[in-house]
């Protein structure tokens, strides 16, 4: 199909054609709505359908064959690191994390913010709290306390994922701080918070709420 009928499909007949978008995927129950309105009026795609975003964009990939192949490239000037993850490497530590979660009490429906660094690590939050059905809300790591604080009270989390800093090209920014007193302005309190140590030389001062992430992870039975 050329590009202009393909556009012109998608415009004309919406439903017909993210129906056939839809069929690319693997889902656990397809769709009989492709679109509707709810009650409010606000326009819902597929809203009888069910997949895991996290088994599409790791366990799919195994399954096809592609297990040892790339799956993250990370590349840090500024740490002076490099490092290239698989999708088998991936599954293992994304499944670890939410098993760690789980072991949290975190369920399906619950929220927890990602407020991380752009390291593998904040991939691997994201995907297993989409493996377990948690609602994320990422905030840009290095956002005012004040800043997270209005979205801890927006989204009221039950968990808060993060890392010891954040690293800029001359100089070192500590989170941790941040969400301490973020925590302290917000009237929701969340529950617990994971701390990834980038082990960059930053004193972390823990919490009783605080729970390290690599020994969350280390111990934690996977969640498949």
């Amino acid at each position: 199909m050329a590009h202009s009928e393909f556009y012109k499909e998608s415009i004309e007949q919406p439903e017909v054609f993210w129906e056939k978008q839809a069929r690319e995927l693997a889902w656990y129950q397809f769709p009989k709505t492709i679109l509707s309105k709810n009650k409010d009026d606000y326009y819902q795609w597929f809203e009888d359908g069910e997949l895991n975003i996290s088994y599409l964009c790791i366990d799919k990939h195994i399954e096809d064959g592609f297990g040892e192949q790339t799956a993250i490239v990370f590349d840090s000037p500024v740490t002076n690191t490099t490092n290239k993850i698989s999708f088998n490497q991936l599954k293992e530590e994304v499944s670890k994390l939410a098993g760690g979660l789980q072991s949290l009490g975190l369920q399906k429906g619950d929220t927890a913010i990602i407020y991380m660094p752009m390291i593998p690590q904040a991939l691997y939050a994201m995907l297993a709290c989409a493996r377990l059905g948690v609602i994320h809300s990422v905030v840009f790591g290095g956002f005012a306390p004040h800043e997270l604080a209005i979205r801890i009270d927006d989204c009221h989390p039950k968990v808060i994922i993060t890392a010891s800093n954040g690293v800029e090209i001359d100089r070192i920014i500590p989170y941790k701080p941040f969400v301490d007193q973020a925590i302290k302005e917000a009237h929701h309190k969340p529950e617990k918070v994971v701390v990834f140590d980038r082990e960059l030389g930053v004193d972390i001062e823990y919490q009783p709420y605080d729970i390290d992430y690599t020994s969350l992870v280390d111990k934690s039975v996977p969640a498949e």
